[in-house]
This record gives structure tokens, sequence and C-alpha cells, in this order.
């Protein structure tokens, strides 16, 4: 996980968002401490709490005054917002923008989508 050449702390962060999206983190349920985090990851407790800081400012997680961190109510609709927005913009604009230059409009490229899913 902590070697893709991204910085280590948006690893840590996006670890914690797909554990709130897949439901590992339920909202309102308390996440690994930095600590927790950095002896599992096997990094420095400060990158740890900078990935787990990155999710405060977005109001994905919020702390508990001396008992921890916990996912926010709405984090999980919130962040799958936020990464449907993404997935647009990353993989769709540019497969129309291709599909344009071939050619191919919105119902084919539809029916190739369609084609290719029932033969996997």
């Amino acid at each position: 996980m902590m070697e893709d050449g991204r910085p280590i702390f948006l690893q840590i962060a996006e670890l914690l968002e797909n554990s709130i999206l897949d439901g590992t983190l339920a909202e309102e349920g308390q996440v690994p401490s930095t600590n927790e985090l950095a002896a599992f990851h096997r990094i420095n407790p400060a990158t740890a709490a900078k990935g787990v800081n990155k999710l405060v400012d977005d109001g994905t997680l919020y702390k508990k005054r001396g008992i921890g961190m916990f996912v926010s109510a709405g984090a999980r609709a919130k962040l799958r917002g936020r990464r449907r927005d993404e997935f647009a913009r990353q993989y769709v604009q540019p497969l129309l923008a291709e599909a344009r230059k071939l050619g191919i409009d919105p119902a084919e490229l539809k029916h190739m989508i369609d084609t290719w899913e029932e033969t996997r």
C-alpha cells in the first residue's frame, strides 16, 4: 500500500476513505488511532496524523476529545459523491472525447459497454 509514489499521508487518508466506502468503518464508528495506523503501516505517527487530519479538515472524520476519531454522519455519501465526480473527470470525459473522435455516438458506446459487461 505505502509504495505507489504518492505522499504516504494521502495514501493513509485514501485507505480510511476506502474503508468508509466499503462499510468496514461505519458512520459514527471509531477509526484506528494514529499510533495504530503508524504501527500497522510502519510509518511515522506524524505522517499517519497528517492523513487523519486531512479527513478531519474535509469533515469526513471528527474528534471526540479524549476518546479518538470517529467517522462523521453522512461521510459515506459525501465520499461516494466526490469519488463519482472524480471518476467522471478521470475516465468518462476522456472516454467520451475518444468516442467522439472515432465517430461513436453515446448510444453505440452504451451498447459497447453493455456487450463488454455481458461477456465478462
